[in-house]
């Protein structure tokens, strides 16, 4: 059936269908919604589990870890300072393999205060051992929430499906929402290791040796590493149950193009509409959209950008005292490439700032004219 729902509840509505038992979390604009959705449904008897609300967002995560580790299927909800107070009990549920799936609203971190999207807030969360996946729409929000528990739930690594303030969380769109019958028949009934069980008390998370903790930490990586083919195939037979899935990254016109636009997100969609224009100017220019941050999907990119000599990156965020950190990523990615690229940072839409098909028109046109390619990230910065 189609639903016209907001992004928040798109999410809500993926939670409610994937049989979650526990939802731990505590309200921050501009994820809100989806918290006040869920508790309504549970305080109608419709949710089918449990709504825990928490004093913080670091007692929400600590009570999704604790239910996971009893082997129930757990999630939550945050942005912006709420997803930095979690900071350290993220690293918990991915040491001690826990899958969780969180779904992160993309807002601006204090200071100044402000409450538009920004991905400075998940991206400061990278190194913290969980997949992250970003959304272009709601759709693709409340696809990727189902298809991140069965990917969690697989290699037992937590999961973060990132949308967009306002653009996304706060927009409403007709989405497709599959009956419960057909979802179980994608995602099955949860099963993963119950390590807490008050009839057999264990501890969790002891103190180890220098060599054991090592250890752990390969076995964390390659978890991570499996995880791409891993997402490739769920998303896969996604497909084959709903007729919709994403890949770990979309390349669109890139045959014979001369400039490849890298984005994610919503920007994505703008930049449809833009390169269409742009093509039939002539202007030899393909799309990427990057939609797995974590674990980078490096060899497809090599792959699909090996024949582009030409790639400008635009994204909403900045690492302070380098650039966009999806440019970043993407420049180390094609380091060890056997043909060299020139790779253009952009910076636009932070803050919420509105990326129009105009403002990146401006951005293809400078990538394709420069003889030289700046180590600085270029400021598109909306004009007043």
């Amino acid at each position: 059936m189609k639903k016209f729902i907001t992004g928040n509840h798109a999410v809500a509505e993926a939670v409610r269908l994937c049989r979650t038992q526990i939802v731990a979390a505590y309200p921050i604009t501009p994820q809100t919604p989806i918290y006040e959705k869920l508790s309504d449904w549970e305080a109608a008897g419709e949710l089918g589990g449990i709504m825990m609300r928490t004093e913080s967002e670091h007692s929400a995560m600590a009570a999704c870890l604790s239910a996971s580790l009893a082997g129930v299927r757990a999630f939550t909800a945050t942005s912006s300072q709420g997803l930095a107070l979690m900071h350290e009990m993220l690293h918990f549920a991915s040491g001690c393999r826990a899958p969780v799936v969180m779904a992160c609203v993309n807002r601006t971190l204090a200071a100044p205060w402000a409450f538009w999207s920004d991905q400075t807030d998940s991206l400061s969360q990278r190194d913290t051992g969980w997949i992250q996946i970003y959304c272009e729409d709601n759709q693709e929000v409340f696809d990727s929430v189902i298809q991140a528990f069965r990917i969690a739930e697989g290699v037992l690594l937590p999961c973060m499906v990132v949308l967009e303030a306002n653009y996304i969380s706060h927009f409403m769109e007709p989405i497709e929402v599959p009956e419960q019958e057909q979802t179980d028949r994608f995602l099955p009934p949860v099963k993963i290791p119950e390590r807490f069980d008050v009839d057999n008390p264990s501890f969790v998370a002891p103190v180890v040796s220098q060599v054991q903790f090592e250890a752990f930490r390969h076995l964390s990586y390659e978890a991570m590493s499996n995880a791409l083919d891993v997402i490739e195939e769920v998303d896969r037979d996604f497909g084959d149950h709903f007729g919709r899935n994403y890949g770990l990254v979309e390349a669109v016109g890139l045959d014979g193009a001369e400039l490849a636009l890298v984005t994610t997100a919503t920007i994505t969609s703008t930049a449809r509409v833009a390169l269409a224009g742009l093509r039939e100017k002539g202007h030899r220019v393909g799309l990427v959209k990057i939609r797995v941050f974590r674990p980078f999907p490096t060899r497809i990119l090599r792959e699909i950008l090996e024949p582009v000599p030409r790639v400008a990156v635009l994204e909403r965020n900045l690492s302070l005292g380098r650039e966009g950190i999806f440019c970043s990523e993407l420049k180390a990615a094609l380091v060890n490439s056997e043909k060299p690229h020139h790779v253009q940072g952009y910076l636009a839409g932070m803050g919420g700032t509105n990326v129009d098909p105009d403002l990146i028109e401006r951005v293809v046109i400078d990538a394709l004219s420069r003889e030289r390619v700046s180590d600085e990230p270029i400021w598109m910065m909306e004009k007043k």
